[in-house]
């Protein structure tokens, strides 16, 4: 997040797209509620009537991977109407004329119909975001789980700048992190091309500091993403897999074919905190503690960094991860002890610059936000205050290109997927929760009332669901937040489990799969067909 979780409050605007922020962010989602109770506007775009919609000013109920053409839309009536930031853009951005350029082709009628909704909704819409003082922009993987994930990122940086909300309080552009520690995950190189705080391996310079530091030489290749290690082992390129607090059989695209490379990798180690169904397919599982059982730190979404303490013992054969981590690299024959984790975050002061003023000692009582450049730094608010960080703010005019798979005859209807408040990713947690599972206990598909009046189908019927890549038995669940010929699926559930059905097309920048639109057929089924 640029900005900060209690700045939304103090918003003026707020425009969620791609994210039902009050089940899946439910902290989140209330400061949402509180904002608009205050005044604040709020503008939402998603495929289905979330929570939030009963409080927006405007719903914008478009149809799945047409997030782009609704900002472009958004744009093109910002700048026919001259309600852009103009002393803030000369002043802080690079590249508006081609942004002007672009975004002529998407008069709000154009939009509309690309996107399925009224044309007035993207006006409305773009004239509230740019006549508010200070607009935060808040999105999840309804925006980035696309084909075109990444440049509908660059279209939502777009509108932040074009109306000078970047680098401003109570504003900015907010992705918020689906799980409590991705933030801290991805800043320490949990990618394929990063060192910590997104240094890359293939400059030089970066290399060398974490070589010397390290006192060994490292590999300047950038890897593989979750989904392209699937089609490696595939192509027999990767032999061993090393798998640690994921469970991709149920949380990964295609699970045919995530199943058929796992059985296929020579060798598979997973590490977790319970034996879960990827762990099926392990040749060995490293019992991990969970967060109540170790020392160390979580990095949130609005980059703070807390501590977290142990305050449960750990039982059976279970470890903490750094220390699982540390036994097999000594073994490998890299030698080096840490005695506790406030060793660990010694050394990833001293090689990350986000984090080079923060100690344990610093965030014993409160988390500090990155970045934080030394000891007598309190942390940063919010970023790009003084200027934007690359020096200008580069508009990046991108174009609307249509999801890889569309609706034909034989496979109608477009699937979408997503979290519900009762579960969490997996339900490795949270499928352990009796309570839990009686309110949300088993796999469902949401319908619209239409579309299941037309194929007989009534709300608990059994259906069958189908794609290219599979098929599955569920649950039919008919509602009104839905458009007719889209489906809904929340992916936590193994019965029925949505991931059979979602493609595995990727965004070829950011490699994140297309799991938010995949063609389907849906099928009503009589008792015979599956007792």
């Amino acid at each position: 997040m640029t900005n900060s979780i209690a700045e939304i409050k103090d918003n003026d605007t707020i425009f969620v797209i791609g994210s039902n922020t009050t089940e899946t962010h439910p902290v989140i989602g209330a400061f949402i509620k509180q904002a608009v109770k205050k005044g604040a506007k709020l503008i939402v775009a998603d495929p289905r009537k979330i929570e939030l919609s009963k409080f927006a000013d405007v719903h914008i109920q478009l149809k799945p991977g047409t997030n782009i053409a609704l900002i472009n839309g958004m744009m093109n009536v910002i700048i026919e109407n001259k309600l852009y930031d103009e002393e803030y853009i000369k002043k802080n951005c690079e590249n508006f004329d081609e942004l002007v350029r672009l975004v002529k082709n998407y008069p709000p009628e154009k939009s509309a119909e690309i996107c399925g909704v009224d044309k007035d909704l993207i006006i409305k819409a773009a004239l509230i975001y740019a006549n508010s003082p200070n607009a935060g922009i808040y999105y999840t993987m309804g925006v980035t789980q696309h084909t075109t994930g990444t440049h509908a990122v660059m279209s939502l940086s777009n509108l932040a700048l074009l109306c000078g909300n970047v680098g401003k309080e109570n504003a900015g552009i907010n992705p918020l992190r689906g799980q409590n520690n991705v933030q801290g995950a991805s800043d320490m190189g949990a990618t394929p091309a990063d060192l910590t705080g997104y240094q890359k391996i293939f400059h030089r310079e970066s290399l060398e500091k974490f070589e010397r530091a390290w006192n060994t030489k490292l590999s300047d290749r950038v890897g593989a993403t979750i989904t392209e290690m699937f089609k490696l082992i595939e192509e027999e390129k990767i032999k061993f897999l090393y798998i640690m607090g994921e469970n991709p059989v149920v949380s990964d695209p295609d699970t045919n074919h995530v199943i058929s490379a796992l059985k296929k990798v020579d060798f598979l180690i997973v590490q977790d905190i319970f034996f879960t169904e990827t762990c099926e397919y392990a040749d060995l599982v490293l019992p991990a503690v969970s967060f109540a059982q170790k020392d160390g730190t979580f990095t949130n979404t609005e980059r703070r960094v807390q501590r977290v303490r142990k305050a449960v013992k750990e039982n059976g054969l279970a470890k903490p991860d750094w220390q699982i981590i540390m036994e097999i690299m000594n073994t490998l024959g890299y030698e080096k002890e840490y005695s506790h984790p406030k060793e660990i975050m010694e050394e990833i002061s001293l090689l990350t610059p986000q984090y080079s003023g923060i100690n344990y000692e610093k965030i014993e009582a409160n988390g500090i936000q990155w970045p934080c450049k030394d000891l007598n730094d309190i942390g940063t608010k919010f970023l790009h205050k003084d200027k934007i960080s690359r020096g200008k703010g580069l508009f990046m005019p991108v174009e609307y290109v249509q999801s890889r798979e569309t609706p034909d005859d034989e496979y109608p209807f477009i699937l979408t997927t997503g979290r519900i408040l009762y579960h969490y990713h997996t339900r490795t947690m949270t499928g352990k929760e009796e309570g839990l599972n009686e309110i949300a206990g088993s796999s469902y598909i949401e319908i619209n009332e239409e579309t299941a009046n037309r194929l007989t189908i009534q709300n608990g019927d059994k259906v069958r669901v189908k794609s290219r890549r599979g098929e599955i038995i569920t649950r039919a669940k008919v509602v009104d937040t839905i458009d007719r010929d889209v489906l809904f699926m929340p992916f936590h559930f193994t019965d029925g489990q949505a991931n059979y059905l979602t493609n595995t097309f990727l965004d070829e920048i950011a490699k994140i799969p297309e799991l938010k639109v995949s063609a389907v057929s849906i099928e009503k089924l009589e008792e015979e067909d599956y007792v």
